[in-house]
């Protein structure tokens, strides 16, 4: 039977990391299709590919997943928490996708940990919590709406005397390269989430006795977050490219540079798991207010941002009650 849950929770984590895949894809690319640097389908082949590559460059996320937030005892109770995380996070992104709402599939799976801990009495790591995710949460998009409003200023100067028409070729061709950086980060950041989930379900079913990820759980992430970004998600895609700010070449560079730069220190020096949907929506509003303020939908970033702060609660009430089920069985 723990063979058979073990399995069943694998198969979950990746199912989370397609969704997170087709759920996020548009966070890389929108801004990219939406000011028609790219193609649709050269778009989404590019973040792909530039999210397959992410995926196979850090692990230091994965162990924060795995051993930083919950602290479970070897056994079949403790894969049931697993599981339950799992189905309270891809139940919260799927509800967010059907509503086109660009909310954070990093924060559900932490929020879905935390909330199937709670329900079954298992020690929860609050300081991590707040040290690794609350704390990141918070800072990451102030991060990215000022250094998006910094870029956009700054090649707003850099530019200010060249050819209009020049200018706009110029900045689609530097957006390819912007766009890649930030589909880059995306697989950096979140195919590690799924790669701490199992190696959390190993460790707890004592397959494996360190937070090590081993190569194949490394490369089945990674290529099931690759398949969901190839997947789209056109309906978040239309809310970052054109209900927040519409979006020039040169706006869109700013916004996509200024996210992968976030996400790239965030990752490899903090170790902590972020945002890319907070980050890249936080840029695109501090990109676009380098037009004027109301040039940025306010009210659109308000909705979004209600769904910032329902997301941890959300997906912990669903894993709790996953949990409640799982146990009666």
């Amino acid at each position: 039977m723990l063979t058979t849950t073990l399995v069943l929770v694998v198969v979950l984590a990746l199912a989370f990391d397609f969704t997170n895949g087709f759920h996020d894809a548009a966070n890389a690319i929108a801004s990219a299709v939406s000011t028609r640097a790219l193609s649709l389908r050269g778009a989404l082949t590019l973040a792909a590919v530039m999210n397959l590559i992410g995926a196979l460059l850090g692990t230091g996320v994965a162990v924060t997943i795995a051993s930083g937030v919950i602290d479970t005892p070897v056994g079949q109770d403790a894969l049931h928490v697993v599981l339950s995380a799992l189905v309270g996070a891809i139940a919260w992104n799927l509800l967010t996708w059907y509503f086109g709402l660009p909310s954070s599939s990093s924060h559900a799976l932490v929020g879905g940990l935390v909330g199937a801990a709670v329900a079954s009495s298992t020690q929860v790591h609050w300081a991590g919590v707040v040290e690794k995710v609350v704390i990141p949460m918070i800072v990451s998009p102030a991060v990215g709406l000022v250094l998006g409003y910094a870029v956009m200023t700054a090649i707003m100067w850099a530019f200010r005397h060249a050819d209009a028409h020049r200018a706009g070729r110029l900045m689609r061709r530097a957006q390819i390269v912007s766009a890649a950086s930030l589909a880059l980060g995306h697989g950096l950041q979140d195919a590690q989430k799924s790669m701490g989930v199992i190696v959390l379900a190993l460790v707890v079913t004592g397959h494996q006795a360190g937070y090590a990820v081993p190569l194949w759980v490394i490369l089945a992430c990674a290529l099931a977050l690759t398949a969901g970004t190839y997947s789209g998600g056109l309906r978040i895609m239309r809310t970052l490219g054109r209900r927040i700010f519409h979006l020039t070449p040169p706006h869109g560079f700013a916004a996509e540079l200024s996210a992968a730069s976030v996400l790239y220190l965030t990752a490899f020096v903090f170790a902590a798991p972020v945002s890319t949907t907070h980050v890249i929506t936080s840029a695109v509003m501090g990109a676009g207010a380098t037009t004027r303020r109301s040039a940025v939908r306010w009210s659109v970033a308000g909705d979004i941002a209600k769904g910032w702060v329902l997301t941890l609660p959300g997906a912990a009430v669903v894993a709790a009650a996953t949990y409640g089920v799982t146990g009666l069985l």
